[in-house]
């Protein structure tokens, strides 16, 4: 039984707003895809947020994140064939709200270079990833990379759930 208040639809009635709506009922974490490319033999930066992301398999170490076709970090991880991957900690949101296009605040990224892909500063996890399928998805393509590399640390992570940013406290803190 569907709670009062909730929408409900059938198929032909899925909007892409109601549909969005939904699944933003899914919490997930929120990650800064990054790319990089030589523009007239400079480092050029390009990177955005994400919570379209997950792991794909263990042997080998495969992820996928789901970028749309509009987006200009599409063709860059096409052209390059590569993307680095920064989980962001709670302590993170106004980097995600940066990279989500409130580039208002570009003095608060700060990239550390690993394996030649810029990565977030103090990031939760940094991967670095080696593209082996793009495949179109309606308006979006599946990046389908296998890990190079990895770093992580122990923090608590930032979370998107329901159109926004949130923290996840450890049971023991919320018994408190």
């Amino acid at each position: 039984m569907i709670p009062p208040g909730s929408a409900t639809a059938q198929h032909g009635g899925l909007s892409p707003l109601l549909f969005r709506q939904a699944l933003g009922r899914f919490a997930g974490g929120v990650t800064v895809i990054t790319a990089v490319r030589s523009d007239r033999g400079r480092p050029e930066v390009r990177g955005m947020t994400a919570n379209a992301f997950t792991s794909v398999s263990l042997d080998p170490p495969l992820v996928l994140v789901s970028i749309s076709a509009r987006a200009r970090l599409d063709p860059w991880i096409a052209s390059t064939g590569r993307y680095g991957v920064s989980v962001l900690t709670r302590q993170q949101e106004s980097l995600a709200r940066h990279f989500a296009g409130d580039a208002g605040h570009p003095e608060l990224v700060r990239f550390v270079w690993r394996d030649g892909l810029p990565l977030v500063e103090d990031a939760l996890v940094q991967l670095t990833c080696s593209v082996g399928n793009s495949y179109p998805a309606g308006d979006h393509t599946l990046h389908v990379a296998r890990v190079e590399s990895l770093w992580f640390q122990d923090a608590r992570p930032l979370v998107f759930y329901a159109g926004e940013f949130c923290g996840l406290e450890p049971e023991a803190a919320a018994r408190r």
